[in-house]
């Protein structure tokens, strides 16, 4: 998806290993973007989501796959990155703590929400997979 050897590739590498969130937008019945904060892991090929059920992001995928990720800029237009890609809500999911790494991204994002990591994985039992088809930025 990306080529680590260059120097946006690097940036990317680092940032989806580093970053806690990406905001991921979905479109709504009407048509409209829906962009909204989570939480992610990048196993190397697809993003990993973990949503609470019957949300409306999971209304949103069900009814049309295509969606966008994209990590905060620097704050002046710079650090720009965005995936565009084809979600889907995965059967069976691994639970979050059972991805080791996922529990090591999130150990003091687990503290802020007063959970542990099973508890986290009873309140956010759903797996989106994101698999990127596109990515732009610079």
């Amino acid at each position: 998806m990306f080529d680590a050897s260059t120097e946006f590739g690097q940036r990317v590498q680092r940032r989806l290993v580093d970053e806690w969130i990406i905001w991921l937008t979905t479109i709504d019945s009407q048509g409209r973007p829906q962009p909204r904060p989570v939480w992610f892991f990048w196993d190397g090929e697809a993003f990993i989501i973990y949503s609470r059920a019957n949300t409306f992001k999971l209304k949103h995928i069900q009814a049309n796959p295509h969606v966008s990720l994209h990590l905060d800029g620097d704050g002046v237009g710079g650090d720009i990155i965005i995936f565009s890609g084809k979600a889907t809500v995965v059967e069976n999911p691994t639970p979050a703590n059972e991805v080791a790494g996922y529990i090591a991204k999130y150990p003091e994002g687990f503290k802020r929400i007063n959970m542990t990591a099973v508890q986290f994985a009873k309140a956010y039992p759903v797996a989106i997979k994101v698999t990127p088809t596109k990515l732009r930025g610079h």
